[in-house]
């Protein structure tokens, strides 16, 4: 199935605008008196594709003003792998893997409709740029081939891309926390102290401890971006910020090859893997290939941008690319984004890294594992039947009628406090073992107060990220969120008191495509860099939400319970949740 979308002849009123309904980016002016213009000749169109969690958007986008023309977004095939194989091969608990090829469909599909909906001739576009999730890693051949698509290790499950959310790395990452802090490794401190369960390092070891042949087998591990650039332009390359937040590559080297020893004999192995030429952000990795071409409709030659983080592009599409401007990209996960001048160790931090976002600054990431996927998993599996019905009867989804009924709820009302854990803490714990608690249930407790100590519960998860930056000393001076959760009205109301902060909403329906087609447009030569095309191409602001200062002050009260549950299940009050998740590890063994 593919969506297709026109952008509308004018932007619609957002006083006009209702929950559910899309809404399109059109006629975005350059920022500023001063503003460069672009350098490009006739081409005027670059295209950007977005490859996330359960689908791929590609976006038609004009490189002198940031106007979608077009836009279609196709969902994979297989979706993610948490239970089986395509074949039925059973997964363990915590397993999250994609097929390669649903990515390749969405260039075979999604690109050729996005230009068909934008009425542009393949002759006008000059770049095509891509972002996905992150970390999620390949493993392959030495000409790009993933090994799940031979025919031998079709059924092995570690010859599948590990998808950014699989989590059951987490023992390997606790392995090489301890053996790096052992050791006084120079680079742990720039990851907040640890490594988490999702990035390249562990995962690599998963492999080789668990599947030794399939590690032997593997001639490269790549993340999934910079393999798909590699599928447009036939050349293998490596993006910076990806080899530096998710592969651990500071100060010009990875991890060494004595440390790699020092976790298992034979790791060292795994560098020659890794490395490949670094390409930085906004740069060119290559030209479209003949073969590429043909998939994608697109002339062969065009400009073809270094892979890319999703969120990290996304900061371009939001104009967030200045110090101290904090983009929070509210989705499946959550991923706190943001640029300063200087460096600084913040405690629980993803990473940092020294052009990771945009060239010149230091760049930082933290998160949230489970954002959306815990909204979800709550009305698909705890809402009563009645509750499904009454929302038929509206009119509505059961997300906007759990939002009307807690809308109206004070502060604390409900009597409920909870830890957004269901996907384990990527920031600032970094533990995915740790898993969701709900507290305060009474025989009086409703659906809808549940969904609204979770919506909390996500906010103050962003909270304790936000005041980890700021106890460090990197000022958050400004805060745009982004994403699919920003059609929720309640959730930004909830989030803008419980931060006590302004909140921009990025006027965009596919950011991360656009931050894509950003960085497309400065590989093409249509803008010098990538501040210069975020300032012209960057999406507009949908509306601000301001904090209640009656709501806030409520806020601070619940908050304060929510960090003592937070550092006594989290830091070792009590390992009563590692010990539940060991228990059902055994069970499904």
């Amino acid at each position: 199935m593919v969506l297709l979308a026109f952008a509308p002849a004018a932007r619609p009123d957002v006083r006009q605008w209702r929950q559910g309904e899309p809404w399109w980016q059109e006629g975005i002016a350059v920022a500023g008196a001063g503003a460069a213009r672009p350098t490009a000749g006739p081409a005027r169109f670059v295209v950007g594709v977005d490859f996330g969690t359960l689908s791929g958007r590609a976006v038609v986008v004009d490189v002198a003003d940031g106007t979608v023309r077009g836009e279609a977004v196709h969902p994979y095939r297989h979706g993610v792998l948490s239970e089986r194989l395509p074949d039925g091969t059973p997964l363990p608990p915590d397993w999250a893997l994609q097929h390669p090829d649903d990515h390749r469909e969405v260039l075979r599909v999604a690109v050729p409709a996005a230009l068909r909906a934008a009425g542009v001739g393949p002759q006008d576009v000059c770049g095509i740029g891509v972002d996905a999730t992150s970390c999620t890693l390949l493993p392959t051949l030495a000409d790009g081939t993933p090994l799940c698509e031979l025919p031998d290790l079709a059924g092995r499950p570690h010859a599948y891309p590990k998808l950014w959310k699989h989590h059951a790395a987490q023992r390997q990452a606790d392995r090489i926390n301890d053996v790096a802090t052992a050791r006084g490794e120079r680079w742990l401190p720039r990851y907040g102290g640890r490594v988490s369960a999702e990035w390249q390092l562990a995962k690599a070891l998963q492999v080789l401890q668990e599947d030794p042949a399939v590690f032997d087998r593997a001639e490269r591990f790549i993340e999934a971006a910079d393999w798909l650039v590699w599928q447009l332009c036939g050349r293998e390359t490596r993006n910076v910020p990806a080899a530096g937040y998710k592969g651990l590559r500071q100060d010009g080297r990875y991890p060494s090859a004595e440390f790699l020893r020092a976790l298992h004999p034979r790791l060292d192995g795994l560098l020659p893997r890794v490395d490949g030429p670094l390409v930085p952000t906004g740069a060119r990795a290559g030209r479209l290939s003949a073969d590429a071409a043909r998939w994608t409709g697109l002339p062969a030659g065009t400009a073809v941008a270094a892979g890319a983080i999703d969120a990290h592009v996304t900061a371009a599409a939001a104009r967030a690319v200045e110090p101290g401007r904090m983009l929070a990209v509210l989705g499946t996960s959550t991923c706190l984004i943001m640029n300063a001048a200087a460096y600084r160790e913040v405690p629980g931090v993803c990473g940092v890294v020294e052009g990771g976002v945009t060239a010149g600054t230091w760049g930082y990431e933290a998160g949230q594992s489970g954002v959306g996927d815990i909204f979800a998993w709550y009305a698909r599996n705890a809402l009563p039947a009645g509750y499904a019905d009454e929302a038929r009867r509206r009119g509505l989804s059961p997300y906007e009628l759990l939002d009307t009924l807690a809308a109206d709820q004070p502060v604390g009302g409900h009597g409920l406090l909870a830890l957004d854990w269901h996907s384990g803490n990527r920031s600032v714990l970094m533990d995915h073992e740790l898993s969701g608690v709900l507290v305060g249930l009474t025989l009086a407790t409703r659906p809808e107060e549940i969904w609204r100590a979770l919506l909390e519960a996500t906010a103050f998860g962003a909270r304790t990220v936000v005041d980890a930056f700021t106890a460090a000393g990197v000022a958050v001076d400004e805060l745009t969120v982004a994403g699919g959760l920003t059609r929720n009205r309640l959730l930004l109301r909830i989030y803008a008191d419980v931060l006590n902060r302004p909140l921009h909403v990025l006027d965009s329906a596919h950011p991360a495509a656009l931050g894509a087609a950003i960085h497309a447009a400065v590989a093409a030569g249509a803008w010098p860099d990538v501040p210069a095309a975020s300032a012209a191409m960057g999406a507009a602001r949908r509306e601000t939400w301001h904090p209640d200062p009656a709501r806030a002050a409520a806020y601070d009260e619940l908050y304060a319970h929510y960090r003592a549950l937070h550092d006594h299940f989290g830091r070792g009050g009590t390992d009563v949740l590692h010990h539940l998740r060991s228990l059902r590890h055994r069970h499904h063994r």
